[in-house]
């Protein structure tokens, strides 16, 4: 797969920085309040690189503070390998979930005064550090969880050999339609994530991706491309890892979040913090319901949407939705730099699927 220089450049020169999304199309207001309200969002597992976070770790006195407390928590020193480790150090599951909840998190908090999220929504594992930067979870809470469950997926992962794959333009009810017709032939494959219109990646057992890829092409997909994933996540071949987190889950004190955070499992804003539990449980066999949440939250109101986070993935999925998207850049201390206007969509989506 070939990306051009300057397309290339333009996505990896925002890695590491927070992507803000500012939507000025009045369409799109909510018009029973007419207000401009800030999201904040937040990426999920392949937004990862090497390095992430070390421009916090030495510019901010918070951010150290916090990365060492990650550090004793977790019992060994994640920032050395997220700061100095490889690529195959990073994309090992239970590092690299903990990693991006780190500098997710970590992201906002130092922002200060300039985080002010009215709506917050995170993809699959960023679910967390939204709930996280909402005050759901506490800090510790959070990351404890978090590498709880990416413990628990690495151990499905190894226990059944399964996969996902990228479908690209076909309507979501033909992928829905064809994934079932693979399970009623005894094998696993289900919508994973809806992850904006027209890109759906779907997830289950070897065999079953392999014969749903073969029919979503023969029904007219512009592409069906396996995923270099090491299981099927969003899938019912998760359901170990769902039953083990679930205890951790519920042994966990949730608050009420300071406003609402827009849940995977229904693309539906919650607060009650027994609904966010119930929700984080589904979430490891449940669709990750992307493309709706971003539409529910503009419908809501959303017009400012800012990613905290490693890479530039989330941006480029939020302007597929049809918004008059301007997006800028700024630095994670707070200062601007510079302006980058409307980066390419289509690049931004098959990061995605290469870092997967």
């Amino acid at each position: 797969m070939a990306f051009s220089r300057l397309h290339c450049t333009n996505v990896y020169i925002l890695c590491g920085r927070i992507i803000k999304i500012c939507n000025f199309a009045p369409a799109f207001k909510n018009q029973l309040n007419n207000k401009d309200m800030k999201a904040f969002v937040f990426p999920g597992q392949g937004a990862q690189f090497v390095g992430m976070g070390k421009d916090l770790y030495e510019n901010s006195a918070l951010a150290k503070e916090l990365f060492e407390k990650a550090n004793d928590i977790l019992g060994y020193r994640i920032t050395d390998i997220m700061f100095n480790g490889t690529d195959e150090d990073l994309r090992q599951t239970k590092v690299t979930q903990p990693a991006v909840f780190l500098h997710s998190v970590i992201s906002a908090l130092c922002m200060g005064d300039d985080f002010k999220p009215e709506m917050t929504a995170g993809h699959s594992l960023g679910e967390f550090s939204a709930l996280v930067a909402a005050g759901a979870l506490s800090f510790e809470d959070g990351l404890k969880l978090v590498y709880a469950r990416a413990m628990a997926m690495q151990k499905a992962c190894e226990a059944t050999p399964s996969t996902m794959a990228a479908i690209i333009a076909l309507p979501d009810e033909k992928v829905e339609e064809i994934c079932a017709s693979v399970n009623a032939e005894g094998e696993v494959c289900v919508p994973a994530n809806y992850n904006c219109p027209g890109q759906i990646v779907i997830s289950g057992s070897v065999p079953g991706i392999e014969k749903a890829c073969e029919l979503m092409k023969a029904a007219g997909a512009k592409r069906a491309l396996p995923l270099k994933v090491g299981g099927a996540f969003h899938s019912p071949l998760m359901d170990p890892a769902k039953v083990e987190l679930e205890a951790a889950i519920n042994a966990t004190e949730i608050h009420t979040p300071k406003c609402p955070v827009y849940q995977n499992v229904d693309a539906l804003p919650h607060t009650d913090p027994a609904e966010i539990k119930k929700n984080l449980v589904a979430q490891l066999t449940a669709s990750v319901r992307w493309t709706q949440s971003v539409k529910n939250m503009v419908a809501d109101g959303a017009t400012d949407f800012t990613e905290c986070g490693p890479g530039a993935v989330l941006q480029g999925l939020i302007k597929e939705s049809d918004l008059d998207a301007l997006v800028e850049p700024i630095d994670r201390m707070g200062w601007k730099l510079g302006e980058y206007g409307n980066i390419n969509s289509k690049v931004a989506k098959e990061i995605l699927l290469l870092r997967l």
